[in-house]
């Protein structure tokens, strides 16, 4: 599928709102979340769109460059985990990537969504830097 211009996300990849990249490639962006619900909070989304996640035609590879970013945020930020989820507010396939800093949790102590935090926008120039260098570095390998 092809950009959909009133698509948020669309609109990112075109360059038409800014965004913290921290991953790009021919099929793939990834980006710092503007609501973090932690710090190094990641969104990665086809530059194609597709509403879900499962739509994506390069399922494989979308999880792969998933993968890319979080050996990027263990080196960079060292969560203790990293946790992922798939669905959203935006019509546009996306996959968080949430650094967790904290002990894992049973499922019946930790609601689904964690509380926003707040990461001031110099902190998100930083990891985003760090990140993306990173993720440059792993995508020449």
């Amino acid at each position: 599928m092809t950009h959909q211009g009133g698509c948020i996300f669309c609109q990112i990849i075109a360059g038409k709102i800014p965004s913290y990249k921290v991953y790009e490639d021919s099929l793939f962006f990834g980006f710092l979340d503007i609501n973090p619900r932690s710090k190094g909070h990641v969104l990665l989304i086809p530059k194609a769109h597709h509403r879900w996640t499962y739509d994506v035609p390069e399922f494989e590879q979308y999880w792969g460059a998933a993968l890319k970013i979080t050996h990027a945020i263990q080196k960079v930020l060292q969560p203790k985990w990293i946790k992922y989820y798939t669905f959203g507010e935006i019509a546009h396939a996306h996959i968080h990537i949430q650094p967790r800093y904290d002990e894992m949790k049973s499922a019946d102590e930790t609601p689904i969504m964690t509380p926003l935090e707040k990461v001031g926008a110099e902190e998100m120039v930083q990891i985003t830097k760090k990140l993306f260098a990173e993720t440059s570095q792993n995508n020449s390998k």
